[in-house]
């Protein structure tokens, strides 16, 4: 059997293969709440093979959304929803996996598929329009466009306070039912803001040096593994490089990957950038070097960046760079990746739903008799 469709073990879970589904915010949400586009959107890729399907990135407070339109975990109310959504991807063989995050700087912007705030007086109730100010570690805004305000910086309390509310929004994922939680600090979001000398120029106890600005980040991590269960894995997303001047880089991250696995952490998914001005230029794999550069100080890894053929993704595997490979656009391509990965790595597993199997299996019959 390939590495990529052979079972990996985090803790006591184990997954049936090392694909996974990463997250992908699909601005739909009304409210937080998540609803059927989400059910249908997430439980395709489950039907489809993959080893774990991960939500998309889930607010910890109502100003940590990225738009109006994306989801959270801020009140109990949310958490139904979502663990219909679970228990569908555990019903199907996929370990399910939730991305719980806060926005920082970059929140309150228009849902990206419409581009910019051109809702109409009609559609604002329908959709649950909100617009507010963003909060931060520094008030400097991401970039001196319309969609992105200046935030308040947050206050010694308030940043004090963010634990604690990562803490709670794990505890409801955990309530409804998700075997993996997966901490959001890449991308330019809140907790990357704090680690990045770009966006945090803070002066007190979490700005300044490395280790004040990693400070955010570890007492998170502390707190959600407080009471996240010592027998579910805990994932960490990380931009491991912001590829700026002077900004976050790959030798910050080998400290950080180091003090994050001695608190907990079973696996970095390893990206890259976020801030505006960052100089990458992306090509098929271009982030796997990072997933290969962390998985050195003994930590787990998962490879993320343009994997779009089973043999490409195998490679990664084979080659040791990474334990795991997530897959986004290619996901949405190709919902049945995984099945058709088995194919043409020549595995003999069969994972298609059995509603399913058994019409491909007949097609395939067939097609092999006509062509002799």
């Amino acid at each position: 059997m390939s590495l990529l469709l052979s079972p990996f073990t985090l803790r006591d879970l184990t997954l049936r293969n090392r694909l996974v589904v990463s997250p992908m915010c699909q601005y739909s949400a009304v409210h937080g709440m998540a609803n059927d586009w989400h059910f249908a959107h997430l439980a395709r890729f489950a039907l489809g093979g993959f080893g774990a399907v991960t939500v998309e990135a889930t607010a910890v407070a109502a100003e940590g959304r990225i738009t109006y339109g994306c989801m959270g975990l801020w009140n109990d109310a949310q958490i139904e929803p979502l663990a219909r959504i679970a228990g569908f991807l555990r019903s199907q063989g996929a370990a399910a996996a939730i991305q719980i995050g806060h926005a920082g700087r970059k929140a309150a912007t228009p849902l990206w598929w419409r581009g910019s705030f051109n809702e109409t007086a009609a559609e604002k109730p329908l959709v649950g329009f909100e617009h507010w100010q963003p909060v931060a570690p520094s008030a400097i805004a991401h970039i001196d466009q319309p969609d992105y305000q200046v935030p308040r910086a947050l206050t010694l309390a308030e940043v004090q306070a963010l634990p604690a509310a990562f803490a709670a929004a794990a505890t409801r994922a955990l309530r409804a039912g998700f075997d993996i939680v997966e901490l959001h600090g890449a991308h330019g979001y809140l907790l990357s803001q704090f680690l990045s000398p770009a966006a945090n120029h803070r002066t007190d106890a979490y700005g300044g040096s490395l280790a004040n600005r990693m400070r955010l980040m570890l007492e998170v991590i502390e707190a959600m593994r407080a009471v996240w269960p010592a027998a579910k894995p805990l994932f960490l997303r990380l931009s491991v490089t912001d590829g700026l001047p002077g900004g976050w880089t790959v030798a910050d991250s080998l400290v950080l990957a180091a003090e994050a696995k001695q608190r907990g952490v079973d696996v970095i998914d390893c990206s890259s950038g976020g801030l505006a001005g960052a100089v990458i230029t992306p090509a098929p794999g271009f982030q796997v070097p990072y997933a290969q550069a962390l998985r050195q100080t003994g930590i787990a890894t998962m490879a993320v960046g343009l994997i779009t053929d089973p043999r490409q993704a195998e490679a990664v595997l084979q080659s040791g760079h990474a334990d795991l490979v997530a897959l986004g656009r290619t996901a949405l391509d190709d919902p049945n990746f995984p099945l058709h990965a088995a194919k043409a790595l020549g595995d003999t597993v069969d994972q298609w739903p059995r509603q399913a199997g058994f019409a491909v299996r007949q097609r395939d019959a067939v097609l092999a008799k006509a062509a002799g």
